[in-house]
């Protein structure tokens, strides 16, 4: 039998990987004889890099950076395949990074970013791929096209570093430093953010709240933004970059307001942004897999009702029905609405046994989730006249 494993991460507690390697030892502890093949799975966020180079056989590159902070930090990238590069903002300026007591987005930048890039340039990367959900920052990308090269000065001429708090003082751009190779590099963004840059639906909005911002913050920054987003589009369509003649501004693009404006200024480079479990399937060969597949096992750290609207499960429920595979959902705990999922799965199980605390159930969450799909996996073993 052929047990393909693709979980997501169980925030807090499991990376997509460990959780994928848990599920496998607990198949096979039921089906020693079993096929068990493991995709772990990322949309863009946290554990993108792990995933994609675990599903392709890649390796990861230790490197120092810029943290969100200003302080330097050791993070790394993946590569994969000869030329492609795997970089994402929640291991350079992850939300994460920042105590909770520190998250400021005026005081938070995205050079590491740009540094990263910069570092998988210089390894003669042709093709890279940025994750971009849970970032600290809401700079509007300014810190990462900083460390690229690009120069921005306020009023008196005096440059300024790259931070959330330098939007308001800009006043020009200079972009004739920026790095050449970027022009020869494909950009593919995984993002599954639709909001544009400004505005009540905007970055700074929507997702400022979260990053530390206040309501006073908001509306100052939501204005600095539009002006520095006017400026950069007017410097980029100088050098025949970013919008096209006549086109909508790229500020108003779906996506552009993702990870604090990163969006945005990824898109002012050429980049190509696409829904993070798109960039997996077609990454990771996940199709053909579940194909192959007799069952697919999937997950996530918590499931209900908003897990229909796009989560990668759901992607994962449909893809494997399309190639004719039965898919189970194994997760944390399912909420409110989660029954709703039983048309799309075969079978969906918690794996909470008894009333618990939420730190307990993470702490545990390794454990638990092996009892759990081995019980899973005894029952598909059984069905199947094992």
């Amino acid at each position: 039998m052929r047990i393909l494993i693709v979980p997501d991460s169980f925030k807090g507690s499991l990376t997509a990987v460990a959780a994928s390697e848990t599920m496998a030892g607990a198949v096979l502890a039921e089906m020693p004889d079993a096929e068990v093949f493991r995709i772990p799975l990322a949309d863009g966020g946290e554990g993108t890099v792990d995933a994609l180079v675990a599903a392709r056989g890649g390796r990861t590159v230790p490197i120092e950076v810029t943290g969100p902070l200003g302080e330097r930090v050791q993070t790394y990238y993946g590569v994969i395949g000869e030329t492609t590069a795997v970089v994402e903002a929640a291991n350079l300026c992850g939300l994460t990074m920042v105590p909770p007591e520190r998250r400021n987005p005026l005081h938070t930048t995205s050079r590491a970013l740009g540094e990263a890039i910069l570092a998988a340039l210089d390894q003669s990367s042709s093709r890279i791929i940025v994750g971009l959900g849970g970032s600290a920052v809401n700079d509007g990308g300014i810190g990462m096209l900083s460390a690229l090269g690009a120069v921005f000065l306020d009023g008196a001429g005096h440059k300024l570093s790259g931070y959330g708090r330098d939007l308001p003082e800009l006043d020009r751009i200079d972009l004739s430093g920026l790095d050449s190779r970027l022009k020869r590099c494909e950009i593919t963004v995984a993002c599954d953010v639709r909001n544009p840059l400004v505005g009540e639906e905007g970055a700074t909005f929507v997702y400022g709240p979260q990053k530390g911002a206040s309501a006073e913050m908001c509306r100052t920054l939501d204005a600095a933004m539009a002006a520095y987003a006017a400026k950069l589009e007017a410097c980029f369509a100088d050098m025949g970059m970013g919008a096209a003649a006549g086109g909508a501004p790229l500020r108003d693009a779906p996506g552009a307001g993702a990870a604090g404006g990163l969006g945005f200024a990824l898109l002012s480079l050429g980049a190509k942004l696409v829904p993070g479990a798109q960039l997996i399937e077609e990454q990771t060969g996940l199709r053909a897999a579940a194909r192959a597949a007799d069952w697919v096992l999937t997950g996530e750290g918590r499931s209900d009702g908003q897990t229909l609207y796009g989560k990668l499960p759901l992607h994962v429920a449909r893809l494997a029905r399309e190639e004719g595979t039965r898919a189970v959902l194994i997760s944390g705990s399912l909420g409110p609405g989660s029954e709703r999922l039983l048309s799309e799965f075969a079978g969906c199980f918690s794996i909470v046994e008894q009333p618990s605390s939420l730190q307990d159930c993470m702490e545990q969450a390794e454990s638990l989730l092996y009892r759990c799909t081995r019980s899973v996996a005894r029952l598909i073993a059984q069905a199947a006249g094992r």
